[in-house]
């Protein structure tokens, strides 16, 4: 017999709170970079990203974003998981891409150029 952990759907209203509150923060931040557009681009870009760390850091303490983080936890845990081939697997299987790709590249070309052949035949347009 396995236990399954429950999964809480319901949000509470400071999870509502939070996530308005990281919503506005990310949305002014946008219209903040448009609206002093007469101040130098690093200070509104500097203004854009500081909002979007607040943004996300406020978010972050929601119901919501503490389950995202674990999420992303578990992707690193995951990617660690993972054999990436060796170069020369990589170098061969490029070749191999690119000469299939080039012979049904040179496939469909002899085969459109029998088409067009056909075609001008059929339609009296071929000398």
């Amino acid at each position: 017999m396995s236990v399954k952990p429950e999964i809480e759907t319901q949000s509470s209203p400071l999870d509502t709170l939070l996530l308005l509150v990281g919503t506005v923060l990310l949305v002014g931040g946008i219209a903040g970079f448009y609206y002093f557009e007469q101040y130098e681009d690093w200070m509104r870009w500097g203004g854009v990203i500081a909002s979007t760390f607040l943004a996300v850091m406020v978010a972050g303490q929601s119901h919501m974003g503490k389950s995202a983080w674990h999420f992303i936890q578990g992707s690193r845990v995951e990617l660690r998981k993972v054999v990436w081939p060796s170069r020369t697997e990589t170098t061969q299987t490029t070749i191999a891409i690119i000469f299939i790709v080039a012979l049904l590249g040179l496939m469909l070309w002899g085969l459109d150029s029998l088409l067009l052949i056909g075609t001008k035949f059929l339609t009296g347009q071929g000398g």
